[in-house]
């Protein structure tokens, strides 16, 4: 694991050094934003899959009703009616997931690489790169210690927040008007919802707003990433999905 990151290490310090002349004290952050692009570029075949199968879901969904009508004093069998149904279509229900599944080794890459103080044994040159005034091997905490939320550094991440809140607010709207075009049927109503599709739904649209949190206590510069890949993920959706302002299957969170 410590050659691996050595090697790694060593291609963050390569991508800085090509960006250097146009970032140049900030260099190192670019790189993370750089390396984050191309990640997702890598992904992005998956998430072009993954809205062929939400679109393909999103075609079974008038067999699904039925079967909810047929099964809905009996949750179990509905739950494996729907299975099997998806089965037969070819349909994984877990393909949404597979974009943020890849990216997750990424992430804990830059996590890990940010959060020692030393690489294959010599010190970790790069904690003492920066991002305007913060270090990227530092985090909020670190920030309010050095003059506050308004100081130089606290000023840096101010700037994740508000760029985090609005993606999180876009991404909210918009699973909310997807939510609203395809409601789950309510009690009463003679079809019987997946069970703990109900809690699910009501928690979906806040999710995004979880990134906040992640920004505050990782690394910079694993929060770069995070900020990064959650902006990629906002329009990428927006245009894979734009023929879908309706599908429920649209509804898979922002990474």
């Amino acid at each position: 694991m410590s050659a691996f990151m050595s090697v790694f290490a060593g291609l963050v310090e390569h991508l800085a050094d090509l960006l250097d002349p146009l970032f140049h004290t900030s260099a190192t952050a670019a790189a993370i934003v750089l390396f984050t692009a191309c990640v997702r570029l890598l992904v992005h075949p998956l998430s072009r899959a993954s809205a062929r199968g939400q679109r393909a879901r999103a075609k079974l969904s008038p067999r699904i009703a039925e079967l909810r009508k047929k099964h809905a004093k009996n949750p179990e069998k509905l739950q494996k009616a729907v299975l099997e149904l998806h089965r037969e279509e070819r349909v994984s229900p877990l393909s949404g997931c597979l974009p943020s599944l890849f990216q997750l080794p990424a992430f804990f890459l830059l996590y890990h690489l940010f959060s020692n103080s030393s690489i294959g044994g010599e010190a970790n040159a790069l904690l003492g790169h920066t991002l305007f005034a913060a270090p990227l091997g530092g985090r909020w905490a670190d920030a309010l210690g050095h003059g506050g939320v308004f100081g130089a550094q606290g000023l840096v991440y101010l700037a994740l927040f508000a760029l985090v809140a609005v993606v999180a607010t876009f991404n909210y709207r918009r699973t909310k008007r997807q939510m609203a075009a395809n409601p789950l049927p309510q009690a009463g109503s003679g079809d019987q919802q997946v069970p703990g599709m109900g809690a699910i739904t009501k928690f979906m649209p806040l999710m995004s707003f979880m990134t906040l949190f992640t920004v505050a206590v990782v690394p910079l510069a694993a929060a770069l990433y995070v900020v990064t890949s959650t902006t990629w993920s906002a329009v990428e959706r927006a245009v894979l999905y734009r023929d879908m302002p309706g599908s429920a299957g649209a509804l898979a969170a922002a990474v």
